[in-house]
């Protein structure tokens, strides 16, 4: 049996939110599985495969009275489940039930507004309007102009007469701002009583997926080998102690050491598997080969492409010695999977690959192990930590395949690498010391292809210029840059600069993403 059919599910509808994974984040908060698919792919049948105990309508950029616009099947009002619709889910809502919608005439909200209760109370909204309003995030052009029969009306807004509606018989509710962004301070508790009106147990948590999670692993594998590309990140190294979980023995890691970790990483990740785990673990110590074809290659792209060629040759040289290898273990999160399906089907049309294994499935003939495909990133952390996992392992920031490689603008070379990997180190040794490292999404340091020239002593120099960079977001998609006091950089300057040998400048790079990337290159 899917792992999903042994939970209380809920179906979240996305009509193209840019928003909507930030629905299903909120469910899995409050211990209720949820799926997200997009209006296209939910019909009649796919409804009675499902079986949702509740179903939530995304918001979207369309307007309902527009030729093709999405919809969802008319049975869903059949199934006798509450029913939550959100932004251009409560226009759909009324447009399908018997309402009107109609577009703009002064009644487009965009960002910050402030919803007032009517007379009569509503359940959904326990403990909202304890003060004399709201705070809510609305991003809407269409409004609700007459109600479907059976609805009232329980919140309002100064452009929003109908900002938030119920057919409470039905169980049907309806909101015109969004809830789960940050900027409806007290929208989770608007989830929390959805959840607990239809009657959900919270039933998802990470001790029961890791039961469910083990025994699927070993119903799928029976008593084949598993071969897993382990970085040492939080994803494969979560799936790698699941897997062994499993199916212990059978499960064989290759780590390929390629020369552009950061400092002390590989006799980390050795260490942590091999004797603290016992897990079965190649170490593949190829950082020559790396390096030798990296030297003086400065194009971003040819070093990623190097990285990969060699990765894949590298992998399959180690994975080929494991007989009776029949599947390749996959860091796969459910972003990943959400972004295959997209409600576009734009250009993420299929899964994307771990960035050390790309192509490989294919190129070997192995099926696919990908114990993690339901998880968020928090969750992977949850269950890490539910597996025993240390924190320092669990609490990483993220690192890019990549690695160093990409933090050296300008042509490669082992010198570089020294000096960047040294400069890592105190700069995320600082962090750690003021206790900042939890408060930040990422944090590194680029080494420059400039030199500058400085004194030190009485002498000058002329050494290379490195820029420090550190940001904090939620999902990587976006970010900005960690406001840290001059203190803290003048400390570490100084700090850097005294214990690195090769550097004589740093700086503190601001610039938010978009318009940059968090990486250099």
């Amino acid at each position: 049996m899917d792992i999903a059919h042994q939970h209380q599910r809920l179906l979240i509808i996305d009509f193209g939110s840019q928003v909507t994974q930030l629905i299903a984040r909120r469910l899995r908060e409050l211990k209720v599985y949820c799926e997200i698919h997009p209006f296209q792919n939910v019909d009649d049948a796919f409804l009675r495969e499902f079986a949702p105990k509740a179903v939530i309508f995304s918001g979207g950029p369309a307007s309902v009275f527009s030729e093709g616009a999405p919809m969802p099947p008319l049975s869903v009002f059949e199934l006798g489940v509450p029913v939550l619709g959100i932004c251009y889910g409560q226009q759909v809502m009324m447009h399908c039930l018997g309402g009107m919608v109609q577009r703009g005439h002064g009644t487009a909200e965009f960002g910050r507004a402030y919803v007032a209760p009517s007379e009569e109370r509503l359940s959904l909204l326990d403990g909202w309007f304890e003060g004399v309003r709201e705070q809510v995030w609305m991003s809407h052009g269409d409004h609700v102009s007459r109600l479907a029969p059976g609805f009232a009306v329980y919140g309002t807004s100064p452009n929003a007469p109908f900002a938030v509606t119920a057919d409470v018989a039905r169980h049907f509710y309806a909101v015109q701002f969004h809830p789960e962004v940050h900027h409806t301070p007290n929208g989770l508790k608007l989830y929390e009583n959805f959840v607990r009106i239809a009657g959900f147990d919270g039933d998802w948590t990470m001790a029961s997926f890791r039961e469910d999670a083990i025994e699927k692993i070993r119903e799928q594998v029976g008593d084949a080998k598993v071969i897993c590309g382990l970085s040492g990140g939080v994803d494969s190294s979560v799936a790698a102690v699941l897997i062994h979980e499993a199916i212990g023995d059978q499960l064989t890691c290759v780590f390929v050491d390629h020369g552009l970790l950061r400092a002390g990483e590989a006799e980390q990740v050795v260490t942590m598997f091999r004797e603290h785990y016992n897990l079965p673990l190649i170490h593949a110590d190829e950082v020559d080969l790396f390096l030798d074809a990296l030297e003086g290659v400065s194009d971003p792209e040819e070093k990623r492409k190097t990285i990969g060629r060699l990765f894949i040759d590298v992998f399959q040289k180690h994975a080929d010695s494991i007989e009776g290898a029949a599947f390749l273990a996959q860091g796969t999160l459910y972003p990943d999977v959400i972004e295959s399906v997209s409600f576009s089907g734009g250009p993420s049309v299929t899964i994307k690959s771990h960035h050390n294994v790309g192509g490989l499935p294919e190129k070997m003939g192995l099926k696919l192990v990908e114990p993690l495909r339901e998880l968020f990133k928090d969750e992977v952390r949850a269950l890490g930590r539910e597996l025993g996992l240390p924190e320092t392992f669990i609490g990483r920031h993220p690192f890019p395949g990549p690695g160093l490689a990409i933090r050296c603008p300008g042509a490669i070379t082992r010198a570089k690498l020294e000096i960047l990997r040294a400069a890592d180190a105190v700069f995320i040794d600082q962090i750690r010391r003021h206790g900042l490292y939890d408060d930040i999404w990422q944090a590194f340091v680029a080494i420059l292809p400039v030199r500058t020239v400085g004194v030190m002593g009485d002498g000058r120099t002329y050494d290379y210029a490195c820029a420090l960079r550190a940001v904090t977001s939620v999902d990587g998609m976006t970010a900005d840059y960690y406001p840290f006091d001059h203190d803290f950089l003048g400390e570490t300057a100084t700090r850097i600069i005294n214990e690195v040998p090769g550097i004589n400048r740093v700086t503190y790079d601001i610039t938010s993403k978009p318009p940059g990337t968090i990486e250099w290159e």
